[in-house]
């Protein structure tokens, strides 16, 4: 039964894979029985279960199954997994779970009937694992991939290896680690082609064309991963478009929640709900909003889109403090709770306080502020709590 899928798996284990692995790889614990990494398009998933693949094909019997093959959709997720463990499979790789309707009962049942078989899906993270009607939360180890960070992106352009730097570490020691980091590259040779068409591993092979794959896989998060999901009109879709559009063009504090409803024709309830999906799909972020699922549930200090690459689809000139705070958010929000403070423009972890800007930047918004750090643009050195915006690059 599952004979056609296991030649198509042996066809794809066989294609060429990157040979640079994600800073991810090797923090997932694959002894796990069930395992989902989830992450927006073009974020390297379905890279990373090829080369887990690749490092483990001698030595265990595996199958790599896409969730939208008809033979899958034909056969069910269970019938599948009965099949191979009964055949001795012991790996099975599912991408792009979400494309599977009631994927959570399937997982629910595998896990339980199957001891010995290893299973590991991907997912976009609009996939509400949180709220999945079937518990996978007491079954699943949940990760998360983001986009590149400017440290994998200097790793993939210069073929050297850079260690990641903690928050705390660029805070207390971010002079020594500036210096030591300019003896080896000049960050600014690669900084603004990172923001432009750095976030996703695909521009390695696209950089022709990476504009245009990235339009065509944001929209294709818009246009079928969400209504596949969620219930969304198709009317709403070019309300989300809009949105988009307008987060591109504005100042983060500029949005004004009325003004947004009015010009995408949504009422509050529906922004709230629309924008919780999108952060969920990894297109925006979301800051000073409390929120259960998708329900925001209190109004959004600040809006941002996910990463600085998406302003390059969605907006010819966007606004500088923009795309630095942007890039900020994106770098450090992996690692940390990321929220809107009284003073400044960030606070990490409740404790420390950012302000982000160019190199004249000073510390008039963080005078009354404790641990108070001033993020400046275009300096390669900072010097006491004035610290290299690229420097939060290495955090990931």
């Amino acid at each position: 039964m599952i004979e056609q899928l296991q030649i198509l798996s042996n066809q794809i284990l066989a294609q060429k894979v990157s040979e640079y692995k994600r800073f991810l790889f090797n923090k997932i614990d694959f002894n796990e029985r069930l395992i989902g990494v989830l992450g927006s398009r073009g974020v390297g998933k379905t890279t990373l279960l090829l080369q887990y693949l690749h490092s483990i094909f001698k030595e265990k019997k595996t199958l790599y199954i896409m969730a939208d093959h008809p033979l899958v959709l034909e056969l069910g997720l269970f019938n599948i997994a009965d099949e191979f463990q009964k055949k001795a499979g012991e790996v099975l790789i599912i991408d792009e779970i979400h494309k599977i309707k009631n994927f959570e009962i399937d997982l629910k049942l595998i896990y339980d009937s199957f001891f010995s078989l290893n299973v590991v899906f991907t997912g976009s993270n609009a996939v509400a694992i949180d709220n999945a009607k079937a518990d996978l939360s007491r079954r699943a180890i949940i990760y998360r991939l983001p986009v590149l960070s400017f440290r994998e992106f200097l790793e993939l352009e210069t073929n050297q290896n850079f260690d990641a730097i903690s928050l705390e570490d660029i805070l207390d020691n971010h002079t020594i680690h500036a210096t030591e980091l300019l003896s080896k590259i000049k960050p600014f040779a690669y900084f603004e082609e990172y923001l432009k068409k750095g976030a996703y591993p695909f521009y390695i092979t696209s950089k022709t064309s990476y504009i245009q794959k990235l339009l065509n896989a944001s929209m294709q998060v818009l246009e079928t991963d969400l209504p596949m999901i969620y219930t969304i009109d198709h009317d709403k879709i070019n309300s989300l478009k809009k949105m988009m559009v307008m987060l591109c063009r504005s100042e983060p504090y500029d949005i004004n929640i009325s003004k947004l409803c009015g010009a995408v024709e949504l009422n509050q309830r529906t922004l709230y709900k629309y924008l919780g999906i999108l952060q969920a799909a990894g297109l925006i972020r979301i800051l000073g909003a409390k929120s259960s699922g998708i329900s925001i549930i209190s109004k959004p200090e600040k809006l941002y889109l996910n990463n600085t690459n998406l302003f390059s689809i969605l907006c010819d000139s966007p606004k500088i403090g923009t795309i630095r705070e942007t890039f900020f958010a994106s770098q450090v929000s992996y690692e940390h709770n990321i929220n809107y403070p009284k003073s400044g423009d960030f606070i990490l972890d409740e404790k420390y306080t950012f302000e982000i800007g160019g190199k004249d930047k000073s510390f008039k918004q963080l005078k009354d502020v404790e641990q108070g750090f001033v993020v400046a643009d275009d300096i390669e050195v900072g010097i006491d709590n004035k610290i290299p915006l690229w420097l939060f690059g290495f955090i990931y």
